[in-house]
């Protein structure tokens, strides 16, 4: 890995998780996008003295190595390169049948939108990536430069929820082909009005970035599958929590835990302090859906 990187990622609410998820001091515990390590390496701090286990995964080698190195000093910590829709086989592999907790944080990590050539990010210009799991075949260049006019408006509208998406897509068509990041943006910019590109809160190309960042990594149908399963491998009092950053993964993980009759909902929602979104600007828009195993 020889990106350039200074930043390090801040875990957003992170007492939060700590106080609602950590209920059993000896218990397993794993961290289904383990990132940089910071709510794992919390975690673990928080149960070694008692025994307790972390398992962290993610699907980003690149992320892995940072988060090895952050977490090389804890020894009930073990990491694992998997992506959180094969936590089955996973533990199948380990000789786990129940955990205790398991937190799914779907935000970008810092590494991700601030190391050179990801792509994430519409601050830098770099080509067009976008892939959690350097692995994976479709890359957002591809999305860019292949998708039919119709299909990006979709993704760029359902993902985005954008309300220009088809002026957005039908620039992109036309600005064809497009290799990178400020390449992108540029054809953003020609498809809005003049008062959007400078009256939105947010970068006007926020919107169709998230789009096709989703796409790229079939996160809505990640997390889906994910909540499906994701019950069925809690002990009874086991709890999972689920951080999100936009309408759409929260939807989601809120009508699953509403319909899973094995779960109570643990509260409402919760959301970061003032302090805290003073401290890490990215978390203001985050959101912590928590809920506990009851019956099987």
């Amino acid at each position: 890995m020889n990106r350039t990187y200074e930043e390090r990622h801040i875990p957003v609410l992170l007492n939060e998780v700590l106080d609602l998820l950590v209920w059993k001091p000896d218990g397993v515990y794993v961290d289904c996008t383990v990132g940089e390590g910071g709510h794992t390496r919390a975690i673990a701090e928080r149960i070694g003295a008692y025994g307790g286990r972390i398992i962290g995964i993610d699907v980003d080698s690149e992320v892995l190595e940072i988060a090895e190195k952050n977490l090389a000093s804890y020894p009930n910590v073990q990491l694992f390169k998997f992506s959180y829709t094969e936590l089955p086989v996973l533990l199948k592999l380990l000789q786990i049948d129940k955990v205790d907790g398991l937190l799914l944080d779907l935000g970008v990590s810092t590494y991700q939108l601030k190391a050179e050539g990801r792509g994430f990010s519409f601050n830098q210009d770099e080509p067009l990536d976008m892939r959690m799991d350097l692995e994976s075949h479709l890359t957002a260049y591809q999305v860019v430069n292949t998708y039919p006019e119709d299909k990006l408006a979709e993704i760029i509208f359902r993902y985005g929820e954008e309300r220009f998406a088809r002026r957005i897509a039908r620039s992109i068509v036309q600005s064809r082909p497009i290799h990178t990041t400020r390449e992108l943006v540029e054809a953003i910019k020609k498809a809005l009005p003049y008062r959007e590109i400078h009256s939105r809160k947010r970068h006007f190309a926020t919107k169709t970035f998230q789009a096709i960042r989703i796409e790229v990594n079939r996160e809505l149908e990640n997390i889906s599958k994910f909540l499906q399963f994701a019950p069925d491998y809690l002990s009874l009092g086991g709890r999972i929590a689920v951080i999100s950053f936009h309408s759409l993964e929260d939807r989601l993980v809120k009508t699953a835990f509403k319909d899973d009759s094995r779960l109570r909902i643990v509260g409402d929602f919760f959301q970061p302090s003032n302090l805290e979104i003073a401290e890490n600007p990215r978390a203001r828009s985050a959101k912590l859906r928590v809920a506990e195993k009851v019956t099987d």
